[in-house]
């Protein structure tokens, strides 16, 4: 039994594929903490794993004044240490936007990897650069073109190990001579389907281990009447606090052959929103229950949100809102496994012709059936699993 500590931001999809694997882990047997936000706490223990909560600062900016990043990591870390000498680990797995458990166990001398839960940020030669939404070119030119841009690129990556190794020196740590700091040089676990990673050479320590899926415990809803095509309406938790791309799918597929079921994922709307004979509206829905009963998931492309859906055999239409969704649905398009809606076409005839589009193309439903097949033949949380238990250090015999 070994004795390990993981610690992930508290949004859905770094907490989420966390819990996965520390599951994963308690149930092999191994002693395990799970640092993360207040909020999903009975969620960890329930699971098997001992709690730690997580330093929750608002950095930009603080309630008490503006607090810089580096700043909070400095004493996100600090407030951390005492959690892992009392955890006593034999390894540290961070998340990647977590810095402060991978410091702390860097200062206690421990062995620290990194999950990443989305694609792989990093990029590659002739890659466009990460979260920008723009496809692996095709040609020579393309790649050009991407290798001039990398140099602006650089100096933004260049500026973040500077202010990383700021922060290392301000908590007796050595400066790092490479970029991307953040993530490992000994294990880097990337928690997505290979197949929508570009094709590079990984490094030896890099690991594709396939989707984390975790849930909340959730019952099963009614569907709509029927046995008609079924599309789910899946939104971000975060974004579009409208709900508009709720509203342009349900007025979208009104009069279209299929049935509806779209979730306000608890926010409520600010407008009343008339629903059609073939729609049916939820508070919430459990995606894991659900989606294998769907042909096409409409989203806003978290990538949580579209790696169960595949895992489910469904095309993706994703129409992204912000943040990494631009890069996830990218991949999706690349991977021909659903169809990419830019934001400003987040309107009903839009997503009625993509909709269609993901209905009616059978290279895009036996693409998403496809990765579904992998996911049932690869458990990602197994995987990412057995290699945390080959990295770590052999355990401490107890006193």
């Amino acid at each position: 039994m070994a004795r390990l500590f993981l610690g992930a931001f508290g949004d859905p999809g770094h907490a989420f594929p966390m819990i996965a694997l520390g599951r994963e882990l308690a149930a092999r047997g191994h002693d395990v903490t799970l640092q993360t936000w207040v909020k999903w706490q009975a969620h960890v223990e329930r699971e098997g794993m001992r709690f730690a909560p997580a330093p929750e600062y608002h950095v930009f900016p603080t309630l008490e004044r503006p607090l810089k990043p580096y700043e909070a990591v400095v004493r996100a870390t600090h407030d951390s240490m005492p959690q892992l000498e009392a955890a006593r680990p034999d390894a540290v797995v961070a998340d990647i936007l977590t810095l402060a458990p991978a410091l702390a166990g860097e200062r206690l001398g421990l062995a620290v990897a990194t999950l990443i839960p989305h694609v792989d940020p990093r990029g590659a030669d002739g890659f466009p650069p990460y979260s920008m939404g723009a496809r692996l070119p095709r040609t020579a030119a393309g790649r050009a073109l991407w290798r001039e841009l990398d140099r602006v690129v650089r100096r933004g990556v260049e500026l973040g190990r500077r202010e990383l190794n700021e922060t290392r020196r301000r908590l007796g740590l050595p400066a790092l001579d490479r970029v991307h700091g953040g993530i490992s040089d000994r294990l880097a676990l990337v928690a997505t389907f290979p197949q929508l990673e570009y094709p590079r050479a990984w490094p030896a320590s890099t690991h594709v281990v396939g989707p984390l899926q975790w849930e909340q415990p959730f019952g099963d809803v009614e569907l709509p009447p029927g046995d008609g095509p079924l599309v789910l309406v899946a939104p971000s938790t975060v974004q579009d606090p409208s709900h508009r791309l709720l509203r342009a799918t349900v007025e979208g597929l009104a009069d279209e052959p299929v049935r509806v079921l779209a979730t306000t994922n608890r926010r409520p709307l600010e407008q009343p929103l008339e629903l059609p004979d073939n729609a049916r509206l939820v508070e919430w829905v459990s995606y894991a229950r659900t989606m294998p009963a769907c042909d096409v998931v409409v989203c806003h492309g978290g990538h949580g949100t579209v790696v169960r859906a595949l895992s489910s055999g469904c095309a993706v239409v994703c129409c992204p809102a912000g943040g990494d969704m631009n890069e996830n649905a990218a991949r999706v398009d690349w991977a021909g496994a659903g169809v990419r809606l830019p934001r400003r076409f987040a309107a009903a005839q839009p997503v009625r012709l993509a909709v269609r589009r993901a209905m009616r193309e059978p290279t895009l439903r036996a693409r998403a059936r496809q990765l579904q097949t992998w996911a049932a033949e690869h458990d990602g949380a197994a995987r990412a699993a057995s290699l945390v238990e080959a990295f770590a250090p052999a355990p401490r015999a107890t006193s």
